[in-house]
């Protein structure tokens, strides 16, 4: 597999050279020439130097041969634009994109890139993994369909405590699919009410997982 990877920071530099060593076909593009000089150094002949956000440089790079180019530059809009022109230009079949600020994810998604990394939320994930009472926890988010799988703890204060589901009024395109309770395992019905300590794992919508988590958690 050829893999063009655009920056040559850290997060370049070890990608690129856990690739290599797992003998993936590997160009890192970087602009500033003392990176590039480092990577040679350590990896070989493996850098180019230059500005992976303009076409020529990309095709230089091979990139209509590229099976996969890699954005992880510091700078979100030079990610996006190495990204498109990849795709529109040179037919690149999978891009990935490093996101500094969460933020921009959604424009990534809706301007066709197809898979983004941001280490905030990476980050964050694990955080509410370890408080999962005081947030909702992504399981899955399934990018394409904008929905996510989210885990969460009902708080002794949450206003559907005590009600049944039937008669919760959910987020739209909301709906919890299972309940654990103790030792016990509950595929959930409209009759089954919930209580404090219940953990829920529900499907939601991306927009509406803050209302989720306020209705369940409070």
């Amino acid at each position: 597999m050829y893999v063009v990877v655009c920056g040559g920071g850290k997060v370049g530099f070890y990608l690129a050279k856990t690739l290599i060593n797992e003998g993936h076909e590997v160009l890192i593009i970087e602009k500033d020439k003392k990176k590039c000089d480092l990577i040679a150094e350590e990896l070989g002949s493996v850098v180019t130097r230059g500005d992976a956000a303009e076409a020529s440089t990309l095709g230089d790079a091979g990139a209509n041969r590229a099976d996969v180019v890699v954005a992880v530059t510091g700078d979100d809009e030079d990610n996006l634009v190495i990204c498109q022109v990849a795709k529109r230009k040179f037919g690149v079949n999978r891009t990935i994109a490093r996101i500094n600020n969460p933020k921009n994810e959604r424009i990534f998604k809706v301007l066709g890139i197809d898979a983004t990394v941001s280490s905030t939320d990476l980050i964050m994930s694990h955080i509410e993994a370890e408080i999962p009472q005081q947030a909702l926890v992504h399981l899955l988010r399934l990018r394409q369909a904008n929905v996510e799988i989210v885990e969460g703890v009902i708080s002794a204060h949450a206003e559907v405590v005590g009600k049944k589901l039937k008669d919760i009024t959910l987020p739209p395109q909301s709906v919890i699919l299972l309940v654990a309770r103790d030792a016990e395992t509950i595929i959930p019905s409209g009759n089954t009410a919930l209580q404090a300590g219940d953990e829920v794992i529900a499907l939601t919508r991306v927009e509406q997982e803050r209302a989720l988590r306020s209705l369940l958690i409070g």
